[in-house]
């Protein structure tokens, strides 16, 4: 038995001491790559200028000195190629804001300060601290503010920075630091963050000149706390922040396409591929995506009762904690996230409406560049940045404020061609512009591109506005208020208007498209599709009083009426007459609503008399067979008429000769005379025949014209009867 058990303690003797070797090669290894990697930190260029520029004391001479310099270009070689890491960012902030070598190398480390992730909160703490001991230039102290809101949104946290808000805000009394303290405050500002002093100040500051940073800085106080801030702010109000990043902007691009990461802020939405300054030319950025969401990036987040936006992944879990939503520090990310939208919608928090605007007005008006020559790849990226915003904008139910400057701005350089379903979506859904700046805003860049475009652009252009007529006719019939109206889905965006005033703005655009259309259609040749886009605007117009209870009635002008009546497209009459139906039934219900209620609107005798005179040209056109008569609406002299060597011209433009209808009269032709091979049109108007003959036009579909007969042939029915005796 002993001489079994011996070999089997020989083996695990054996195996313990291999065991023992290979563990002590392990740790040798492992010493060994260790020492290895200190010798090539202690060798590396970046490692030892980050050594040097940590220890090096205040006072030390910096002209003339070689060690400096070369640490100094081995740290900006890194910081260029390939960006700086957390550490190194803390590193040289201190090292440049503690002045311990002149100040003139102060500027020159801020310039080269890219960072290659994230920045530490830590290390812009300990700026500000710096702000506050005094002793750098003001320029420098701007600059670094500037940096600052440059990669605001990389800061990994923002709970310390929130909680020093005191100090920052101790800066406004600076008159060169204001604007960019102003901006930062407009960051970081939280409810809590309001204080009655705080709004005092600012309204002290503004006292001594209005300033769009303090306005846009007090508009955000009033949203959190509105019983402290008594101004009124005009809902156009500019964009109050100027984009600071262009000391920064092309080495941050080159180092992340260089690292081919994108990082969790809208840097890679505003910087573009030119390294040379931009220009006012628009140009197509090359970067325009929507960020992620994600409220602090890298860290958890610091509060225990709030839950951040990027941690609720289904409705039911939005509903549960809708009180403690903490927004993402990127806005942008909330037009990607349809549970971000949802929280939106349900809260319609103030405040988030408001970043939001200034982070699309940043990204659209700034920093949407547009230029020819861009790539398939740009386009595809601004086509989907676009159609994404729009579906915002749709589900929202509301236009952004900050979409609305820059269309205003862009109509003016647009060729009319480059991503134009989506830039007119965008446009179909601003909300009203007041009538004394519609024109200059809207109408006169329109009717530039719309006289020297294709047909099909035309049609585009009244189909869009056609949209943007029924959004605001929606708004008016769904949040009219008694007393005023105001006719935006929210507060967020208030456009306070009377009534009267959307109404001027509502009789502007109809007769620029009663404008356009006239002048368009001539130059078409009457098309029948733009022809056909213009009556569904008409179509829209007709019912604004009993559809969108807007006390308003206009008619189409004679460019657009004549022309659909004498078309040769069926369709286009029959929509003709519906409208024409449609416009009769809000006359009579508008009439007797005047004489029933205190409080009436009146419609002028010119309305009347037009609708009657449209009404007699299309019976007597359509009906009676006397087109181009006296008191018909279109009169043709005897001579004109017996030069054009039409037989019976006055009868041209019936239901049986119309060229619309002249396919359908043959064929009840055909079935009523089979038998006859001569081809008798007028047989079809004598006796019970035309009765016949119209109920088979009823029967093809053509429901407007059945409508106008039925309403314009009964006793009953006469507008006349209906008609004011004065005029309004």
């Amino acid at each position: 038995m002993s001489k079994t058990s011996n070999p089997s303690r020989l083996d695990m003797n054996a195996s313990s001491e291999n065991d023992s070797s290979i563990s002590g090669r392990s740790d040798r290894s492992l010493r060994v790559s260790k020492n290895a990697r200190k010798k090539s930190e202690a060798g590396d260029p970046f490692v030892l200028a980050l050594n040097y520029l940590s220890t090096v004391e205040e006072g030390t001479p910096w002209k003339g000195n070689d060690a400096l310099e070369r640490h100094m270009a081995a740290v900006e070689r890194v910081a260029l190629g390939q960006g700086l890491p957390p550490e190194a960012i803390s590193v040289l902030l201190d090292f440049a804001l503690s002045l311990r070598i002149r100040g003139t190398l102060c500027v020159r480390v801020l310039k080269i300060l890219i960072p290659a992730s994230v920045v530490p909160q830590d290390a812009v703490i300990l700026g500000v601290s710096w702000l506050c001991v005094g002793k750098m230039a003001v320029s420098a102290q701007a600059m670094f503010l500037r940096w600052v809101l440059t990669v605001f949104d990389l800061i990994d946290a923002k709970d310390q920075l929130r909680a020093i808000y005191g100090f920052i805000f101790s800066f406004l009394t600076e008159q060169s630091l204001c604007p960019y303290v102003c901006h930062l405050l407009y960051l970081l500002t939280r409810k809590e963050s309001v204080r009655p002093y705080r709004v005092r100040r600012l309204l002290e500051l503004q006292k001594m000149g209005r300033q769009p940073f303090l306005m846009h800085l007090l508009a955000l106080y009033k949203v959190f706390s509105p019983e402290l801030v008594t101004l009124s702010f005009p809902s156009n109000m500019k964009g109050g922040f100027k984009n600071h990043n262009s000391t920064w902007k092309a080495a941050l691009s080159t180092v992340q396409r260089r690292n081919n990461v994108q990082v969790t802020s809208d840097l890679h939405l505003t910087f573009g591929l030119k390294q040379r300054p931009v220009s006012k030319k628009r140009k197509l950025n090359s970067h325009l995506t929507v960020p992620a969401v994600r409220s602090v990036p890298l860290r958890v987040s610091s509060s225990k009762k709030a839950l951040p936006l990027e941690q609720v992944w289904a409705f039911p879990q939005l509903l549960e904690n809708l009180d403690r939503i903490e927004l993402p520090a990127q806005m942008g990310s909330m037009l990607g996230s349809s549970l971000a939208l949802h929280y939106m919608d349900c809260l319609r928090d103030n405040s988030a409406f408001l970043r939001l605007n200034f982070w699309l007005g940043h990204a659209l008006h700034e920093e949407f560049l547009f230029r020819r020559e861009a790539g398939s790849q740009n386009m595809e990226e601004a086509t989907r940045f676009l159609n994404t915003l729009i579906s915002t904008q749709r589900l929202l139910q509301e236009g952004f404020s900050g979409t609305e400057v820059f269309l205003f701005r862009f109509l003016r350089v647009w060729d009319g061609s480059l991503l134009r379903p989506q830039v007119l979506a965008l446009l179909s859904d601003i909300p009203v512009v007041p009538s004394s700046r519609i024109d200059l805003l809207l109408f006169e860049p329109l009717m530039q591109l719309f006289f020297t475009s294709s047909l099909f652009f035309k049609c585009s252009v009244i189909e869009c506005l056609n949209s943007m007529l029924l959004k605001w006719l929606t708004w008016h019939s769904v949040y009219a208020l008694e007393d005023g109206l105001d006719i935006s889905v929210s507060s967020q965006t208030p456009v306070n208007m009377t009534l009267s005033g959307l109404m001027d703005s509502v009789v502007e655009l109809v007769q620029f498209v009663g404008r356009i259309a006239t002048i368009g259609l001539q130059l078409e040749g009457y098309h029948t599709l733009l022809l056909s886009f213009t009556l569904d605007f008409y179509q829209t117009v007709c019912d604004m009083y009993l559809k969108y209870d807007l006390p308003l009635v206009l008619m189409p002008p004679t460019g657009v009426f004549y022309p659909a009546l004498l078309a040769t497209s069926p369709v286009c009459v029959d929509q003709l007459c519906q409208i024409m139906y449609r416009y009769r039934t809000n006359l009579v219900s508008a009439k007797r609503q005047e004489r029933q209620t205190e409080k009436p609107f009146h419609i002028s005798r010119k309305t009347y008399r037009q609708f009657n005179q449209y009404v007699v040209s299309i019976v007597s056109c359509l009906w009676n067979s006397r087109a181009f008569q006296p008191d018909t609406g279109v009169e043709l002299g005897e001579d004109l008429l017996a030069g054009s060597k039409v037989p019976e011209p006055w009868s041209s433009f019936s239901l049986v000769r119309h060229p619309a209808f002249l396919s359908y009269a043959v064929d009840f032709h055909q079935k009523c005379w089979p038998e006859r091979k001569e081809l008798e049109l007028n047989s079809i108007k004598g006796g019970r025949r035309w009765e016949w003959y119209a109920e088979f036009l009823f029967c093809q579909g053509f429901q407007g014209v059945k409508e106008f007969v039925q309403s314009s042939f009964s006793r009953r029915s006469s507008v006349e009867d209906a008609e004011p005796t004065s005029s309004s």
